[in-house]
């Protein structure tokens, strides 16, 4: 099998990569921005054909005709620019001709979308196509995402290409994410360091400090999901890519400190105002979407999870 797996030196992206060596794919071609030393280690140890630079892949798009799969992971996830045709350009419309390059080629086409589409939550997790149209997010990035699942919709190309809705995926390979790392990546030398973690104050009376929820997915249960529709490419359809349970940030921060015997120490501090009207207060993967479509494998528990991802931590070592 011929696949190009662009952001394939990013965070889901180099996961992926390793996964798809793990099942024994190689001819892959890997596409993203190049430079940076420390994304660069990602691809440590992995097996693929090249690596090009979305500028020269674009520009020689056509000789990639004979693909089999496009694994279209690269994006701008920063939620805080706030340069908007910028996230029209990269997230959207590269996307785009990327899907109708797919289209003419009959390349199969599987893209991330993003959990950002649904907001603030209060219309709820489902990632039915009737339910799409209403979500409104509340930034750049989730408009971006949004717009382009919207575009797949409008076409009916939901039967043929594949979209992730990922939710707040953590593990190996953030290491290079600045501030957009989860919070146990950013936060794990300063608990084994000052045996204390700092969370947000809660702002709304129906949820404690750091009581507010979100759907944690640790990354290699994300790319077991993703794998799951390259194995079989009679599915399609937008679905979510969470665990379908939301966990608080003190449950977050108490199997941090419990995998790291350390007793548990959380000091709640103010939240910048820039973020308080944008604030996901709660995120919950419905996932009975991807169940109905024969995805039946476990899902591990935040608890594993962050001891798996402790071993890696300790070590800032890589999948």
């Amino acid at each position: 099998m011929k696949i190009i797996l662009t952001g394939g030196m990013g965070f889901i992206g180099s996961c992926l990569l390793w996964k798809l060596n793990q099942e024994g794919l190689e001819d892959i071609v890997v596409v993203d921005e190049l430079g940076d030393k420390l994304k660069e280690k990602n691809l440590t140890g992995k097996k693929f054909k090249d690596c090009l630079s979305k500028e020269q892949f674009i520009k020689s798009l056509d000789k990639f005709r004979d693909v089999d799969l496009i694994l279209h992971i690269g994006a701008c996830s920063s939620t805080i620019l706030t340069d908007e045709q910028y996230y029209i350009k990269n997230n959207f419309e590269y996307t785009k001709t990327l899907a109708e390059f797919c289209l003419k080629n009959n390349i199969k086409f599987l893209y991330a979308s993003s959990a950002a589409t649904y907001g603030d939550g209060s219309l709820g997790f489902s990632d039915e196509d009737k339910d799409t149209p209403r979500f409104k997010p509340l930034n750049y990035y989730g408009w971006s995402k949004q717009n382009f699942d919207l575009w797949v919709l409008k076409n009916q190309l939901q039967y043929k290409f594949v979209g992730f809705k990922f939710f707040n995926v953590f593990g190996p390979n953030e290491y290079h994410k600045g501030e957009m790392r989860s919070l146990i990546c950013k936060r794990f030398d300063d608990v084994v360091r000052e045996k204390k973690i700092k969370l947000f104050k809660s702002y709304k009376n129906e949820y404690p400090d750091g009581g507010q929820k979100r759907d944690f997915i640790y990354v290699k249960d994300a790319i077991k999901m993703v794998f799951y529709f390259i194995e079989h490419p009679d599915k399609a359809g937008i679905y979510n890519v969470g665990t379908g349970e939301a966990g608080s940030w003190n449950d977050l921060a108490k199997a941090l400190f419990s995998a790291l015997n350390i007793p548990l120490n959380i000091e709640y501090i103010e939240m910048p105002g820039l973020l308080r009207d944008k604030y996901q207060y709660f995120t919950q993967a419905d996932i009975s979407k991807l169940r109905n479509a024969g995805y039946s494998y476990s899902i591990t528990r935040l608890e594993d999870a962050i001891i798996d991802y402790s071993n890696y931590l300790k070590e800032r070592s890589y999948l």
